[in-house]
């Protein structure tokens, strides 16, 4: 075995501040299904880290995927099992493996650490010997069906709450099989043996945290991530929105509930010299300028995870402070190429606002204004990319300008739940376009069309989209590969399903056409 595959592990776990160490009855391998420098900028993962550490018959320790191809590769040479950072066990060696799944293409990420760990992937092939495999994060607020195959348990939502009821369920040592069948059907607890993720099903109801949980923060800083030491904290959960494309609205989990600034800056540890402030609608926070103007004057570097151009302009001592804290580029959405598309995406934002969000950048001292943007929405057509092009024109007249271009992928869990996906050559037809239409007046960045309709794929589909995932890994993962698993397990998405008031429904119009690779 290679002992320096684990250098970074050490090198790492002595560069952290907050690291949790504890003996308990019940052991824990938390596994983030990305490598270290993703996964510990994930508030999620880091909350549940802190909440297994806090009962008193449990204990938690991280593991997470090699950081490139050319590591895991090494691993598999080496037969070098993934372990833990604390301690450096073996995942087999644990009670539980408890993991994070953020999105779709992480799926991947799942199967290379059961993997590495000598674990069968399928569920119904791990035996009593073996630990038991829980999988959570953000991609069960929208479709939990790909997980089925491999989660022995799902905890769908908000688990805060949830990871307690789990513990006290392992501490009893009760046979796989019983724990199952004790936990499933319980709020936020789904067996996949024991119930039904097919295309017909209605999606388990996601739990809702206790509001004493909240606010999740960081338990550890790290100079290992993309942001790096930044303390993450979030001063609302959750959105009052409508926005159509969106599973955090207002219909999950009763909307935004707010913390006040007070329990935010108490929680705030003094050597946090910079801070995130995380959550779906964070400027809707109707005292957000008091805890960003506090936090700046304390002489800390401020970020926000979600600024909305429409809060910005009525908000422009925001713009001022985070400019003050260090922020050279204002982020915002627009989303839709065109006012027509964002008012049928029930989006909050106009062009108007977009435009005062930029002059008050300017105005502040920004160096730079990002707008992010979908491409391939239904109903877009080039007459929406021109007018984003006239558009572009004026904003790029106040400050040098980029778009952050992704291809839309509908989400179960929302109203847009069903919509096909626009195809891989019109969308990049479409970012060809908007390149040419905005060359000389904005960078665009997007994202791969292909791996958007591979991310569709499996947004909408069910347990048969997990094991065509599966076949795709092991070919070797390529966007052919992927195809051809799609097609070889009759992969078909759940075209048509609409989301009706939180509940799965059939829409009584016409059927939406299939999605085309």
């Amino acid at each position: 075995m290679r002992w320096d595959l684990y250098t970074p592990l050490r090198t790492r776990l002595a560069d952290e501040v907050g690291t949790l160490h504890k003996q308990a009855d019940v052991r824990v391998a938390l596994c983030y299904p990305s490598p270290y420098s993703v996964g510990m900028s994930s508030l999620g993962f880091q909350t549940i880290y802190r909440e297994l550490h806090a009962h008193p018959r449990a204990t938690a320790e991280r593991a997470f995927l090699p950081d490139d191809d050319a590591q895991v590769q090494a691993h598999r040479d080496a037969h070098a099992p993934v372990v833990t950072m604390e301690t450096q066990t073996p995942l087999a060696d644990f009670d539980a493996l408890a993991f994070s799944v953020s999105y779709e293409l992480e799926l991947t990420g799942l199967f290379e650490l059961l993997s590495l760990s000598g674990m069968p992937l399928h569920a119904s092939e791990r035996d009593e010997r073996q630990p038991l495999v829980i999988c959570g994060g953000p991609l069960t607020f929208s479709n939990p069906a790909t997980l089925a195959p491999f989660a022995d348990l799902i905890i769908l939502g908000e688990a805060e709450d949830l990871i307690h009821t789990l513990v006290d369920a392992l501490a009893e040592r009760l046979p796989k099989r019983t724990l199952l069948e004790k936990l499933h059907g319980k709020r936020g607890f789904f067996a996949p043996a024991l119930g039904d993720l097919g295309p017909q099903a209605v999606l388990p109801e996601v739990a809702k945290a206790d509001d004493d949980r909240l606010p999740a923060r960081s338990q550890i800083l790290t100079p290992h991530t993309e942001l790096r030491s930044m303390f993450l904290i979030e001063p609302e959960r959750g959105c009052s929105r409508g926005c159509t494309y969106c599973v955090m609205r207002r219909t999950t989990n009763g909307g935004m509930r707010t913390v006040a600034p007070e329990r935010v800056l108490e929680l705030i540890p003094e050597h946090a010299r910079k801070v995130g402030l995380v959550g779906a609608a964070v400027t809707d926070h109707p005292r957000i300028v008091d805890l960003v103007r506090t936090l700046v004057d304390s002489g800390r570097e401020v970020g926000i995870s979600s600024l909305r151009a429409e809060q910005l302009v009525k908000k422009p001592e925001l713009v001022r402070l985070l400019a003050k804290s260090g922020a050279r580029t204002l982020t915002t959405a627009a989303d839709g190429a065109s006012e027509r598309l964002r008012t049928a995406l029930d989006r909050k934002t106009n062009a108007q606002q977009i435009l005062g969000a930029a002059q008050l950048a300017r105005d502040s001292g920004f160096a730079k204004f990002k707008l992010y943007l979908m491409v391939g929405l239904p109903g877009e057509t080039d007459d929406d990319l021109d007018e984003l092009a006239l558009f572009a024109t004026e904003l790029s007249r106040i400050l040098p300008l980029s778009f952050g271009c992704a291809p839309f992928v509908a989400k179960r869990n929302t109203p847009m739940d069903g919509a096909p996906f626009a195809g891989v050559a019109e969308v990049e037809r479409k970012l060809e376009k908007l390149r040419k239409l905005l060359r000389g007046k904005a960078e665009v960045k997007p994202t791969s069309a292909r791996w958007a309709w591979v991310e569709y794929m499996l947004a909408q589909g069910g347990p048969d989209a997990g094991l065509a995932a599966e076949d795709a890994w092991r070919a070797g993962g390529s966007f052919a590969a992927w195809k051809r698993a799609f097609k070889e397990r009759g992969v078909m998405p759940f075209v048509g399903r609409r989301v009706v008031d939180g509940r799965q429904k059939l829409p009584q119009l016409a059927q939406w056409p299939t999605a085309q690779a």
